[in-house]
């Protein structure tokens, strides 16, 4: 249930259809973001056909370090620079972007988003949670992914550990995404019942083929 709230949290905030209960760290969320967004693609069109991913560099420095190591094995070619200056080529996949930047610099995207999707390119965007307290949410804008980490929501800072990711995208994707995903249903009594609706089939059956590791620790940073 508290995980539960902790999704229902992540919707609202990042203006999503859907999000998951744990995922290990924003860097690592960013990587399921340019992952997902290839599945979803590739599933439609040759691997080779959308292989580019560009990326903003207003990302984190740790985003651009793990989307380096996680593109490479994939055959992703990863293109990093400037949100104004990014061509969408047919080879273009996805877009990343993050709001507010590393600056701290806040930016309306709709232009971006409504621009990439006209060019077949779909747009994840790393973000914080407590600034979408006051501003306008990705979704709103037209995002296809929203990720970020949950600290600043009262996880103390202690030995650098990661602190739970968040990480909302769109029904339709919602089965290739990463981590677990708790749903309402009801038990043999008639009353409410809380239980993991994807990841038990997703992640257990499919073995090798499963979309991310579950970070079950970070199920405990996400209740905190």
């Amino acid at each position: 249930e508290s995980l539960l709230n902790f999704q229902t949290m992540v919707a609202d905030l990042t203006g999503m259809e859907v999000a998951n209960g744990s995922l290990l760290d924003e860097a690592t969320a960013a990587a399921e973001a340019m992952t997902l967004l290839h599945r979803v693609r590739t599933n439609k069109e040759a691997a080779g056909e959308r292989s580019l991913f560009l990326v903003s560099d207003r990302c984190l420095p740790q985003t651009l370090d793990v989307l380096r190591s996680r593109a490479e094995p994939l055959g992703i070619d990863l293109h990093v620079g400037p949100m104004d200056a990014m061509v969408f080529e047919p080879r273009v996949y996805g877009a990343l972007l993050q709001y507010p930047d590393e600056r701290g610099e806040l930016r309306d995207l709709a232009p971006f988003v409504e621009k990439a999707h006209a060019a077949g390119v779909l747009v994840a965007v790393g973000t914080d949670l407590l600034a979408l307290a006051l501003v306008t949410p990705p979704g709103e804008m037209g995002a296809d992914v929203v990720f970020g980490n949950s600290q600043r929501f009262g996880v103390p800072l202690g030995y650098g550990g990661p602190h739970a990711a968040f990480f909302a995208t769109r029904n339709v994707f919602v089965r290739h995404a990463p981590g677990r995903i708790i749903g309402v249903s009801v038990d043999a009594h008639g009353r409410t019942a809380y239980r993991m609706a994807l990841a038990t089939r997703e992640q257990h059956i499919r073995r090798e083929k499963a979309t991310s590791n579950i970070c079950t620790a970070q199920a405990l940073l996400a209740n905190m």
